[in-house]
């Protein structure tokens, strides 16, 4: 798709300029973070400057290029300095990963670099919180310890160990110190709601979003929480044809340690490279029906979906991990969306927008045309209006660039929109989901599936005959 500098460039500012808003849990590490993000913030603004007279004295057929060669070095910018950082600030940088699809490929690669791989701690440092946790160092407590993790993320990292049964574990570790910074951080209210308020639309209800992540990102922040929601997963989909959920090992676990039974796999990366065509689709539509099964029948759903939160199988099964951000609906939340859904799904307009009202997505005196607010409230969900749809990463770019178009053709609507705090962590589902499937190319009978969920509709796949077949087995 053609580039559109002034929405990526957008991206990468807001994603920038949200961290700033972030402080360490002691003096010297706040001077050092904000030294470092005044330090990015100062360096893509003047490389914006300096790009941007460089644009206005170039030749038109120049402009492409210094677009991409720009983008390509604030993605660049951006990934090594976030990349360094734990907590809340890289959090923000992986938000930004997963909505890069439009970028160039080397843009692309290095956000990416954000989704699963971030500097580790010391050894002596995770072996510190294993002994304060789990009351003695992790050579005494395991059979074997890596002492180097195997994977690191924006508040802890994953070593593998082997229990005194013979049994391998993923052991992961939070990072000493980040459960206080964030816990500061999401503390200071008023200074999130300022900063979600400097790129909310005008009809958004700041508050209520701020504290419906606050509430989210705080219980991440304890691993008990965390394990509680993994096993409650392992267990509802225990035994499944395609997705595996890793059993979490209680009597190793606490607050800051989460110990689950370890799980051979593909990584992201590998399995774009590797696998086949069947594969892809398989995992591809396992994600999506994981997904929606969730959020519609278990009433609980892992807010958090990403590449890096899974291991993908060489059959196309895939292994889901990391259950810290889980939404549960609270009574009432889900009823309030379905209506929304099913005006959308019906192009039924009229039934779109008064649904929206009554769900407080929309203001009520909005004065706009019912179609135009169906159109841009629909964009997302193109692919379960037909029969088959195809997800490309083109069409989520471009799906994107249109949502975020604040002077563009539906800039009025964008304007009465608002984001009701319930779903807040839905509308990132939908997005992740989407960009997932568009890496994979994933072709599919996405309407019928999602039938299969709200409606209860007879299976629309051969994988969904097997997941009624494994469903009847359960209830036996």
């Amino acid at each position: 798709m053609p580039l559109n500098p002034r929405r990526t460039v957008f991206l990468l500012g807001a994603a920038g300029a949200a961290t700033l808003g972030y402080r360490a849990y002691q003096q010297r590490r706040e001077l050092s973070r904000s030294s470092q993000m005044l330090q990015l913030s100062m360096r893509r603004a003047a490389d914006l400057g300096v790009y941007r007279v460089k644009r206005v004295l170039a030749d038109e057929s120049q402009h492409a290029a210094l677009d991409e060669q720009f983008l390509i070095r604030s993605a660049s910018d951006v990934a090594a300095q976030l990349g360094e950082m734990k907590g809340a600030i890289m959090k923000a940088g992986q938000m930004l990963s997963f909505v890069a699809d439009g970028l160039p490929g080397p843009a692309q690669e290095a956000l990416a670099s954000l989704q699963a791989d971030v500097p580790p701690m010391a050894p002596e440092l995770a072996r510190q919180v294993i002994e304060r946790s789990l009351g003695a160092r992790p050579e005494e407590i395991f059979a074997e310890w890596g002492e180097m993790p195997i994977a690191a993320a924006s508040i802890g990292q994953v070593h593998r160990a082997r229990l005194e049964d013979g049994r391998f574990v993923a052991v992961k570790v939070q990072y000493p110190g980040v459960g206080e910074a964030i816990s500061t951080d999401l503390n200071n209210a008023e200074r999130m709601y300022a900063m979600f308020s400097a790129f909310a639309l005008p009809g958004m209800d700041v508050k209520g979003i701020v504290d419906e992540l606050r509430a989210r990102m705080g219980e991440e922040l304890d691993y008990r929480i965390e394990a509680r929601e993994q096993q409650f997963f392992a267990d509802s989909y225990l035994g499944h044809p395609t997705i595996r959920i890793p059993e979490v090992i209680p009597e190793f676990s606490t607050e800051q340690v989460l110990t689950s039974a370890w799980v051979e796999g593909l990584s992201w990366s590998r399995f774009l490279d590797t696998a086949t065509d069947e594969a892809k689709q398989l995992a591809g539509e396992t994600i999506f029906r994981f997904s929606q099964r969730s959020i519609n029948k278990l009433r609980r759903f892992n807010g958090d979906p990403h590449p890096g939160n899974y291991k993908f199988h060489e059959d196309g099964s895939v292994t889901f991990l990391d259950f810290g951000l889980t939404k549960v609906w609270e009574d009432g939340e889900m009823e309030l969306m379905d209506p929304v859904l099913d005006g959308l799904l019906e192009r039924d307009h009229e039934a779109t927008v008064a649904a929206m009202q009554d769900a407080h997505f929309i203001v009520d005196d909005h004065g706009l045309d019912p179609y135009d607010v169906w159109r841009f409230v629909g964009s997302p969900y193109i692919p379960y209006l037909d029969e088959r749809f195809v997800f490309t990463s083109e069409f989520v770019g471009r799906t994107l660039g249109k949502i975020l178009n604040l002077n563009g053709p539906y800039a009025e609507v964008i304007k009465a929109l608002n984001m009701p705090k319930s779903f807040v962590l839905l509308d990132r589902v939908v997005w992740g989901v989407s960009a997932i499937l568009g890496k994979l190319e994933a072709d599919n009978r996405w309407r019928g599936i999602l039938a299969e969920y709200r409606q209860d509709a007879l299976p629309a796949t051969p994988l969904g005959e097997l997941e009624a077949d494994w469903l009847t087995t359960r209830l036996a």
